[in-house]
């Protein structure tokens, strides 16, 4: 067993490297561009967001395309991956789709202090693990792999991002570039401040350029691990 998943992070950004709106979701790929997520959400084993993302967004999470769906339970996986998500408050709606949609198991790392309340709240829809006294990346994964997710999709926020990145835990990024500017400080970047193991002494590989419609997908190789199609 791997000490942690093969780790995969996706993310969508308007040219000045902002993934939304401050006051809404916006929406910055196309279609042909969500069904090739959807390929990669079929490929993996567990999908993570922030809580953020899941009050924000109320995100499904799901494999959409029949035939992948049941390429997977052909092969005795459940139709969609395992969904996973960390909390610091465990105010979570057990109402929302992340919870509500699909079959497979639902994941909620939370600090110590909130494990009850987060159960109290989440028991009957998630299964809460004890994620210490702060959830830091690294134990969350190293928890996935023992947990058998060996094909992890990282998919936001911007926090989430920025902790899996400077923890040096993606193998592989894709950053699809959408045609449009944000132009407000105020709205959600893909990253926020932090050291990263890439700058200007530690350049990350350019693995693929692909145009997709009106955008552009970018393809990083940022560890040894990473896996070439």
């Amino acid at each position: 067993m791997r000490e942690r998943p093969y780790t995969l992070l996706s993310c969508s950004v308007s040219i000045d490297g902002y993934i939304g709106n401050a006051a809404s979701r916006l929406l910055l790929s196309n279609d042909a561009d969500f069904d090739r997520v959807d390929e990669v959400r079929a490929s993996c084993d567990a999908i993570l967001v922030g809580a953020q993302t899941v009050r924000a967004d109320n995100p499904r999470l799901l494999v959409r395309s029949p035939l992948r769906r049941d390429e997977r339970a052909a092969r005795g996986l459940a139709p969609s991956p395992m969904k996973v998500t960390m909390t610091r408050r465990a105010q979570l709606d057990a109402r929302a789709a992340f919870f509500t949609e699909g079959e497979a198991e639902k994941l909620v790392y939370c600090p110590s202090p909130r494990v009850v309340d987060a159960r109290s709240r989440l028991g009957p829809v998630a299964t809460v693990v004890d994620g210490g006294s702060t959830v830091e990346m690294r134990r969350l994964s190293t928890d996935l792999a023992a947990r058998g997710v060996e094909r992890l999709m990282v998919e936001g926020g911007g926090c989430v991002h920025t902790q899996f990145l400077t923890d040096d835990l993606v193998d592989e990024l894709h950053l699809v570039v959408a045609p449009l500017f944000v132009g407000d400080s105020e709205a959600p970047r893909f990253v926020g401040d932090g050291r990263f193991p890439w700058n200007p002494g530690r350049r990350a590989t350019l693995a693929d350029v692909r145009q997709i419609g009106d955008v552009v997908l970018l393809r990083y190789a940022l560890s040894a691990r990473f896996q070439a199609d």
